[in-house]
């Protein structure tokens, strides 16, 4: 059903009141005036979930225009900061972790939307975004890092799949036999393919590390994650740091193109897979999912509950934004973070912040997504834990910590010594601060 805005977001929230007139008095807007607020993206034609929020909230909004804005991926936080400061920031723009959360909030850039929030319900992911008891942004999706895996590949290498209850060794064996198997079948594939990201090695270790903080500045349960990933380069078992990196090798390419068999990354790698099979940018072939690996067998099996990590995806208001539009954008914010934007995101193959059993239907609903059922048991259980938890430090550690990461795996530094010289550096350059 269409609906004016204030039939969405009640009193709470009633359009704000204009000053019309010659004689100076207050009368109260046209709820059906239109109205236009503006959206931060990025990527905008390979990212088709900003425009599938747009156009959801417009079906039911029909007096509100969401107009999007593009900025480059790899440095939206420095641009929405800089546009932030230059007063020419969009009216709602998103948070794309919780790293710099803090940042924003601290720095009044985002409007306190308590009142939308409250009317959300019960979502996991809200909490990371409440601070001294009120809401500053909500989530509208909710990835986890899983193990994207390449059927045919595993068969040619006559190598047994992922059956669910792998720990980090029993993946590291695997990637070495793949890239046995496979080379002795012809091809050149490599067993697995870890990108860049530092999350690939961090992310993993903070989540299923027994009493692992972050905040501590003691990053010794980092250890055995670096010393396996720099076992599987020396092996040849996946390209190495300096080979990813300086031939701009891509995780999309590298999974979608069969250059590895496997591939620990986030889900919504679901949606982008599905678009680049459509565009010929990636091949047709058999895949899966499965759990990430574990830090031991514990939490595997599919009696258990496997640990992953991953940031909650959220959206905020520029509290430069024009009075006028505010019951819009508070709107808008409701939408994306409820069931309705759910799935209509699953239905493109993103999570979104409620994994319902429709949101799973909708998504495993799809042509091409596996139908197997630890493919659909490791999209929906798992226990995820934030990458990045909320702090004033968090942003300056993982700061340090990604310039550790780099050093470790290109072999600049030795594990033990990389990882010394952060800690020392988190306490001076951070936590002493």
């Amino acid at each position: 059903m269409k609906r004016a805005i204030p039939a969405v977001i009640g009193a709470a929230t009633a359009l704000t009141l204009v000053l019309a007139g010659c004689g100076g008095e207050d009368e109260p807007a046209d709820p059906n005036a239109p109205v236009t607020i503006t959206l931060a993206g990025w990527t905008l034609s390979s990212t088709p979930e900003f425009k599938t929020l747009a156009d959801g909230f417009k079906a039911t909004h029909p007096n509100v225009t969401v107009e999007l804005k593009e900025y480059d991926a790899a440095n939206y936080d420095t641009q929405m900061t800089a546009d932030l400061a230059a007063g020419t920031a969009p009216d709602v723009y998103v948070l794309k972790n919780l790293k710099n959360f803090y940042t924003y909030q601290s720095g009044g850039q985002l409007l306190d939307v308590s009142d939308t929030a409250a009317d959300l319900g019960s979502v996991p992911a809200l909490a990371p975004y409440q601070v001294d008891g009120k809401a500053y942004a909500v989530p509208y999706r909710q990835d986890s890092w899983v193990l994207f895996y390449n059927k045919e590949l595993f068969g040619r290498a006559k190598v047994a799949p992922p059956d669910g209850t792998w720990t980090w060794d029993d993946y590291t064996a695997a990637a070495k036999r793949l890239t046995t198997g496979l080379k002795a079948a012809g091809s050149k594939a490599t067993g697995a393919y870890q990108h860049i990201f530092q999350s690939t090695v961090q992310g993993f270790a903070l989540a299923q590390t027994p009493n692992a903080d972050l905040l501590s500045g003691d990053f010794g349960y980092l250890k055995p994650y670096y010393e396996r990933s720099l076992d599987l380069q020396a092996a040849g078992a996946q390209p190495t740091f300096g080979t990813a990196k300086t031939n701009k090798l891509t995780y999309q390419a590298q999974f979608g193109k069969q250059q590895a068999a496997m591939m620990p990354m986030g889900t919504w790698y679901v949606a982008t897979l599905l678009n680049q099979r459509k565009s010929g940018d990636a091949d047709r072939f058999e895949w899966g999912i499965a759990p990430a690996p574990q830090f031991d067998s514990s939490t595997t099996g599919t009696s258990a509950t496997p640990v992953t990590f991953g940031d909650p995806t959220g959206m905020g208001i520029n509290p430069r934004i024009d009075k006028s539009k505010v019951a819009a954008a508070k709107a808008f914010l409701g939408y994306v973070a409820g069931q309705d934007a759910g799935k209509a995101l699953a239905g493109i193959g993103i999570t979104p912040a409620q994994v319902t059993e429709a949101v799973t239907a909708a998504l495993f609903g799809l042509d091409g997504v596996p139908q197997d059922d630890l493919s659909k048991f490791a999209y929906a259980k798992h226990t995820i834990k934030p990458e990045n938890p909320v702090s004033k430090h968090t942003a300056g550690l993982q700061n340090v910590l990604d310039e550790t990461h780099s050093a470790i795996l290109s072999n600049s530094k030795g594990v033990e010594a990389g990882l010394n010289e952060a800690q020392s550096r988190a306490k001076n350059e951070v936590l002493d601060q």
